[in-house]
């Protein structure tokens, strides 16, 4: 079975997430998604993601891209990579955290992953960091006639 790992942190849902979800999977049999803990957002952006992980690692599931979802270790980033050990890595055509020293941390876990990095899907449009409210991301969506996730809420 080849394994495939992502991981990030998914909040707000849009349709690049989806697309990075499902270009990851094409790679192996297994997709095993990280998602990044509160603390972890708070530390690298310096601010709280608008959901918390509980509901993000939900959403996730929601999608049934993947056949695993996980919340990742609250204190080293790359436990998971012991976890999973996984035949290749799928990073996001933007994703630059932690992937500075993604190579050495495979090396010393005598891994060799395949690291591909998925192009991007309308990053004009759908770039997390663009999506600045929720209202923001409904018109967005709307206007492409894609269906909100239920939330359930």
């Amino acid at each position: 079975m080849k394994k495939v790992l992502c991981f990030g942190t998914f909040d707000i849902l849009h349709p690049g997430h989806t697309y990075f979800l499902k270009q990851a999977k094409k790679y192996g049999d297994f997709l095993v998604v990280v998602i990044a803990r509160d603390l972890t957002v708070k530390k690298v952006r310096d601010r709280m993601a608008r959901n918390d992980e509980k509901i993000r690692k939900r959403e996730v599931l929601e999608l049934k891209i993947a056949d695993q979802v996980i919340l990742g270790d609250k204190n080293n980033y790359y436990k998971v990579l012991d976890k999973v050990r996984p035949d290749v890595i799928c990073l996001g055509y933007d994703q630059n955290i932690f992937t500075d020293k993604l190579k050495q941390e495979l090396k010393a876990r005598e891994l060799d992953p395949k690291v591909v990095r998925i192009k991007s899907f309308k990053p004009e449009k759908y770039k997390s960091s663009k999506l600045s409210t929720p209202l923001l991301l409904t018109k967005i969506l709307k206007s492409d006639r894609v269906t909100l996730l239920k939330r359930g809420r």
